[in-house]
């Protein structure tokens, strides 16, 4: 399975220059300024603020006394080998439940592992329930968004392997089944614009998707709404796309 090339979005971008963030005050064994931190990382003031606040908010650095910024817990806790998988789903779990009161809708983590969509964790609530999953998501990436998504990170001869081994059935009077069709709508989608689903796999569920790839990890982040709240779709979906970069850093560190 190949991916496709796409140039970076904001997300990626954000996540980059956390990391360049990260890796400056990792060297350190007494803190970094915010002033050394520009310098460093030829990153803006205004810039650089913000991606501290983010920083700080999800635990990757810490204020200290004078100022400075030294590591904080959840990079210990990600960077130690022990425990690191389950201190890796935590951290995530704690990010997709920040995302779904954020956003006011239900979140999903999914990944297009050994040729099969996967949805590895969930933050759904009773105000914000998760879609029904009435036909298996493996089955069904031609009417999710999800599944279109992580389709769209795959170069034309993996989406073709993808579809060949899976039949684009019919879900609802929306849904695409034509694979010339859905070949060519996911040729044309912009990287930057989020993917939607409006009841193309449920009668009653609106979803927009977001790619948060890392490396050769092929992933997306997704929200899902009742269609009476369709109207907060891309609005959603473009929080959901500016807030990624928490989850884009902790694949990547």
């Amino acid at each position: 399975m190949a991916l496709k090339h796409e140039p970076p979005t904001t997300p990626y971008h954000a996540a980059q220059e956390a990391l360049r963030v990260l890796e400056t005050v990792a060297r350190s064994s007494t803190g970094v300024t915010d002033t050394e931190l520009a310098r460093h990382t030829g990153i803006g003031p205004g810039r650089l603020t913000a991606l501290l606040r983010m920083l700080r908010r999800e635990g990757y650095v810490e204020q200290i006394a004078d100022g400075a910024y030294v590591t904080g817990e959840t990079l210990a806790r990600l960077g130690s080998a022990q425990h690191r998988e389950q201190a890796l789903r935590d951290k995530l779990q704690h990010t997709l439940d920040r995302l779904r009161d954020s956003v006011g809708a239900a979140v999903y983590m999914s990944r297009y592992v050994d040729g099969e969509i996967s949805v590895t964790q969930y933050a759904d609530s009773p105000a914000t329930p998760k879609v029904n999953e009435w036909v298996d998501f493996r089955s069904s990436a031609h009417a999710t968004a999800i599944g279109k998504s992580l389709l769209t990170q795959l170069d034309h001869a993996g989406r073709r392997d993808h579809l060949a081994r899976h039949k684009m059935a019919r879900l609802t009077s929306r849904t695409i089944t034509s694979d010339r069709l859905l070949l060519s709508r996911l040729e044309s989608q912009p990287p930057t614009v989020p993917v939607l689903d409006l009841q193309e796999y449920a009668v009653g569920t609106v979803c927009a998707a977001v790619p948060v790839t890392a490396g050769s990890s092929v992933g997306c982040l997704a929200l899902s709404l009742p269609v009476e709240h369709a109207h907060r779709l891309r609005q959603a979906a473009d929080a959901l796309n500016r807030n990624a970069a928490p989850v884009l850093l902790s694949m990547a560190i």
